[in-house]
């Protein structure tokens, strides 16, 4: 039930976007700089993003080589250097507009580490490189063997180290809340803690039936454009999009003494994945090792996973250094059959970007340019 003053004031915008991850809210931000006197809206059925946004490693990632030899085996030469490019724009977009400093954001190196089954990928190396050299303007990756006694990690299990020239790490608490502040700074609202039931779309606006969860009831909300970005949850309130939900488990370690890594590391693929922060080693990935229990949208976390990660501490990256997990925590992705997003008009009203493939900190931003930049002034 609505009073006089908030049907005049409170229910109805020019723009409702639903989710307020790291895409959600930068679409909110594009609305925004396109259309200044828009009202633009957010609702989030969490008191945080629900997802990923706030709950991944803090990487900005662009592809290790592995990772890009395997998506080359789905995805044309084309497709694989449009994605990185996404990726690399992405980022340069994020950092241009909420500054370094205030996100966290340093380049202490990135390094994939090499099994002696993955040993072949060296001889890709130069071949990517000049893949990707129209986007980067640069070699992407070189060969540094030299760093692994430096780093401590078991040679026994590692037999190369491949630098990655154009990743970053970021504080993902520092930018989450910056890109808060930005967009509520912008003149964007955001409500947290609102469920969206249902929405219709009408000859002249959208109808989104939100849920008052204070007096149990349903109230309707209009705006003349919504946007979904819900990533993993997107089949809750697009059923017919293909999304597979995936589950991203994380750990950190206590401070350990004389810690001798710096900077973001991968392995296997992209599957694993650990850096160092604040002295700490946070580790995260390995839902290859229980595919099928790890689609899943449940944020609970298993020994299943939790213990490779643990093993993957042990045995490859701390050998014989002493350490007590102090937290662990999960997020949920969503993925493809390629790791393309979908960013996408669905109908007259109706626009989504989704499906970011657990890239959403890099890519998230230009994603989100990519979903307002056809919407006519």
């Amino acid at each position: 039930m609505f009073s006089y003053w908030e049907r005049q004031s409170f229910v109805n915008y020019d723009h409702i976007i639903i989710g307020s991850g790291i895409v959600g809210l930068s679409t909110a931000v594009e609305l925004k700089q396109r259309f200044p006197t828009a009202s633009v809206l957010v609702v989030e059925r969490g008191i945080l993003p629900t997802g990923a946004s706030t709950k991944n490693a803090g990487f900005a990632c662009m592809g290790s080589v592995t990772e890009l030899l395997d998506d080359l085996e789905t995805m044309s030469e084309e497709e694989v250097v449009q994605l990185f490019e996404r990726r690399k724009k992405g980022l340069e977009l994020l950092r241009e507009r909420l500054g370094d400093d205030t996100i966290g954001y340093k380049t202490n190196g990135s390094h994939e580490l090499i099994s002696e089954t993955e040993i072949n990928a060296i001889e890709k190396i130069e071949y990517l490189n000049q893949l990707l050299l129209p986007v980067n303007k640069k070699d992407s990756f070189r060969l540094c063997n030299e760093r692994i006694d430096s780093y401590g990690f078991n040679k026994t299990h590692i037999k190369a180290l491949i630098e990655n020239t154009c990743e970053g790490e970021l504080h993902t608490g520092k930018m989450m809340h910056a890109l808060m502040s930005y967009a509520t700074q912008l003149g964007v609202e955001i409500k947290t803690g609102v469920t969206v039931k249902e929405f219709n779309e009408e000859a002249d606006k959208v109808v989104v039936q939100l849920k008052n969860s204070l007096v149990d009831e349903v109230l309707p909300f209009t705006c003349k454009q919504l946007f979904v970005c819900t990533n993993a949850f997107t089949k809750q309130l697009l059923p017919n999009e293909e999304i597979m939900q995936g589950r991203g488990q994380v750990l950190v370690t206590e401070p350990i003494e004389g810690l001798k890594l710096k900077g973001v590391f991968h392995m296997d693929k992209g599957y694993y994945y650990f850096r160092e922060i604040e002295g700490r080693v946070m580790i995260g990935g390995g839902r290859n090792e229980a595919i099928q229990k790890e689609t899943t949208s449940k944020l609970g976390i298993t020994d299943t996973i939790q213990n490779k990660l643990e093993e993957k501490l042990r045995d490859i990256i701390l050998p014989g250094i002493d350490y007590t997990v102090a937290q662990r925590w999960a997020g949920i992705m969503a993925f493809g059959a390629d790791k393309q997003p979908l960013v996408k008009q669905v109908s007259d009203r109706v626009y989504g970007a989704f499906r970011l493939g657990g890239m959403g900190v890099a890519m998230g931003s230009y994603v989100a340019k990519e979903l307002v930049t056809p919407i006519p002034r």
